[in-house]
C-alpha cells in the first residue's frame, strides 16, 4: 500500500483547526512559561514510555504495555486547556493522559512494577491507573468503556450545579462500539459539560480504519446527532490546546457537549510485543516527521527564544526524575499474600 496525503491527513482538518494551527505558529502568541509547560509535559510522556519499554524488556512489568509514543500532543494539549476541578477518563493507552493531568511519576512507575506505593497499590498495573482525588477517573482495559463513565461524571457535575468539564479520551476503534453514540447522544440531550476526544491513530490493534468504517472522518459522527464537532491535527500540541480551550468554553456556557477528533499515528505496534509490520513505512515516516514532541520543542525554541542548552537541561531534569522514580519503585514493597486475599474476598 502506498500512502498519499490525499487520503486526508492535514487536508481533512476543519477550517477551525487550520486557523488554530496558524495562530499557534506565531511568535509571542504564548508565554515562555506556557510553552515550557507544554514541552515538559510532552517530553515527560515520551521519556516515561521509552524508559517504560526498557523496564518491560527487563521483565519488571507484567502484563501488557501500550505505549503512547507519537500521540503525546493530544494529552498534552487537552489537559493544558482544563482547570482544577475538571475530570478526565482514560483508555488502555493511558499513561500520557495521567502524566498530562499531573500524576506523580513515582506512583505511576510503582504501579507499573506492581508495588504497594503505586496509585492502586499494584493491583491495577499499566491499564488501570486512577486518582479519583484529583478527578482522574482512570484508565480502562475495556475499549470504549470510559465514554459512559465520563458522561456519568458530567451528569453528576450538572446535578451538583458545578461548571466542571469532563473529558473522555477514546479511540477510533471504540467509535464503533454502541456505547460511543449512546453516551454522546445522552450528553447532547442533557447539554452536559462533556468533551469526547477521539485519538484517531487509524488502527484498532492491526485493523486499518478504512476496513472498519466507510466514513473515516470520525468527527462527523457527532455532527450527525447535533453535537458540535471538529477535527484537529493531533500531532500539534498547541492546536489541540486551542481547540480544547474553545470546547471547554462552549461547555461552560451551557452549549455542550463537544466532540474533537485528533488525527495522529502510533510510532509502533499496538503494544510492546506487536512489531507493527502492518503499518506502511511511508505513512509512518510522514507522521514521524511531524512528531509532537519535536514540535513542542521547536515551539519553545522558536516562539520563546529558548536556547538549546536550556532545553537540554529540561530534558536532563526529566530523565533524572524518571531514574529516581525507578529506584523508588524498585525499593518499594509489594502487597502481601494476606493483603491480597483480604482484598479479593471483598469482590
Amino acid at each position: 500500500m502506498t500512502f498519499s496525503r490525499n487520503e486526508g491527513e492535514t487536508e481533512n482538518l476543519s477550517v477551525l483547526g487550520r486557523e488554530m494551527s496558524a495562530r499557534a505558529s506565531k511568535k509571542n502568541a504564548y508565554s515562555q512559561e506556557f510553552l515550557e509547560k507544554i514541552f515538559r509535559t510532552a517530553f515527560k510522556i515520551r521519556t516515561f514510555e521509552t524508559e517504560g519499554i526498557k523496564l518491560y524488556r527487563q521483565g519488571l512489568i507484567r502484563g501488557y504495555f501500550h505505549p503512547y509514543l507519537g500521540q503525546e500532543g493530544i494529552a498534552t494539549g487537552v489537559c493544558a486547556a482544563l482547570k482544577e476541578g475538571d475530570y478526565i477518563a482514560s483508555t488502555h493507552r493511558g499513561h500520557g493522559h495521567c502524566i498530562a493531568w499531573g500524576a506523580d511519576v513515582n506512583k505511576m512507575v510503582a504501579e507499573l512494577l506492581q508495588k504497594d506505593t503505586g496509585y492502586c497499590r499494584g493491583y491495577g498495573g499499566s491499564m488501570h491507573i486512577a486518582d479519583i482525588s484529583v478527578g482522574n477517573l482512570g484508565a480502562n482495559g475495556i475499549v470504549g468503556a470510559g465514554t459512559p463513565l465520563g458522561v456519568g461524571a458530567a451528569l453528576a457535575a450538572q446535578v451538583r450545579g458545578s461548571d466542571a468539564v469532563t473529558v473522555t479520551f477514546t479511540t477510533d476503534g471504540a467509535s464503533n462500539n454502541g456505547t460511543f453514540l449512546e453516551s454522546l447522544n445522552l450528553a447532547a440531550i442533557w447539554n452536559l459539560n462533556f468533551i469526547l476526544v477521539i485519538e484517531n491513530n487509524q488502527y484498532a490493534v492491526s485493523t486499518r480504519i478504512e476496513e472498519s468504517t466507510r466514513e473515516t472522518d470520525l468527527y462527523k459522527r457527532g455532527t450527525a446527532i447535533g453535537v458540535e464537532s471538529h477535527q484537529v491535527d493531533g500531532n500539534d500540541p498547541l492546536a489541540v490546546y486551542e481547540m480544547t480551550l474553545k470546547a471547554a468554553e462552549t461547555c461552560r456556557a451551557g452549549k455542550g457537549p463537544v466532540l474533537i477528533e485528533a488525527k495522529t499515528f502510533r510510532h509502533m505496534g499496538h503494544h510492546v510485543n506487536d512489531p507493527g509490520k502492518y503499518m506502511p513505512e511511508d505513512k509512518l515516516a510522514y507522521y514521524m516527521a511531524r512528531d509532537p514532541v519535536d514540535r513542542a520543542r521547536a515551539s519553545l525554541r522558536e516562539m520563546a527564544d529558548v536556547d538549546d542548552a536550556t532545553i537540554a537541561a529540561i530534558e536532563a531534569e526529566i530523565a533524572e526524575e524518571f531514574e529516581k522514580a525507578v529506584e523508588f519503585s524498585k525499593q518499594s514493597g509489594e502487597v502481601t499474600a494476606e493483603e491480597f486475599r483480604a482484598f479479593a474476598a471483598t469482590y
